[in-house]
């Protein structure tokens, strides 16, 4: 029973699973989201569109969806542009990973770009009219100005959304990835324990989740270091 029916080490590595999958998203989350705020708030109108049309369309869809969207019809469209230039039928197969990357990713940052749009918005317009006064550009003032102080205000923001990400993760169980999730539904079906595998998964998943809150209240008090509280 402690070694979960030899099953210990199989839940360890569904874990560490789980651990690359948040780490392997949560950069290209960050990126998505600046890009998406930085085209919502852009003064031209083209691109505020596409940030709109894109924050709206990805977070109106459930993520499920999406998972099964990108791995699904991401293999039949890189297929079908494999076949057109090699002209010849051609099988292409996406890791199942690496679509759960992509979707929770696109996913994510979604909802980054809406908490990195309001960070950039509560950084003082003084500040910005002072650069500009100086000669600086856009580049130079995204750079020097908002980007230092950017991650003081969207830190609680991607806090919460690390915490979700954490837990959206046993969603790409569906498309065959071992993770936690899967590996605990198929210890549960073999060994007929499905409540000592699920709360082991649920512990684990809650130790994880423990771990990215400290260590983002770390981030959040160092990034505030030297800032005047009320």
């Amino acid at each position: 029973m402690l070694d979960l029916y030899g099953r210990g080490w199989q839940m360890l590595e569904g874990g560490l699973v789980t651990v690359q999958l948040c780490l392997t998203v949560l950069p290209f989350m960050i990126v998505i989201g600046l890009l998406g705020a930085s085209a919502k708030l852009s003064r031209y109108r083209t691109l505020r569109v596409i940030g709109e049309s894109y924050t709206v369309l990805i977070r109106g869809i459930p993520e499920l969806l999406v998972i099964l969207l990108i791995y699904f019809g991401g293999t039949i469209a890189v297929q079908s542009l494999a076949e057109l230039i090699s002209g010849e039928e051609t099988r292409v197969d996406i890791p199942a990973f690496w679509s759960g990357v992509a979707a929770l990713a696109l996913v994510q940052g979604a909802f980054a770009s809406e908490v990195f749009r309001a960070a950039m918005q509560s950084i003082p317009v003084g500040q910005i009219e002072a650069a500009t006064a100086c000669g600086m550009t856009p580049m130079q003032i995204f750079m020097r100005i908002k980007l230092p102080q950017l991650w003081r205000f969207a830190l609680p923001g991607l806090n919460n959304l690390f915490q979700v990400l954490i837990k959206d993760t046993a969603l790409i169980s569906v498309v065959g990835v071992e993770e936690i999730m899967r590996k605990a539904a198929i210890g549960a079906g073999t060994e007929k324990a499905p409540f000592t595998f699920y709360l082991v998964a649920m512990l684990m998943f809650l130790s994880f989740t423990t771990v990215s809150l400290l260590v983002f209240n770390y981030l959040e008090k160092r990034a505030a270091r030297g800032v005047a509280r009320a």
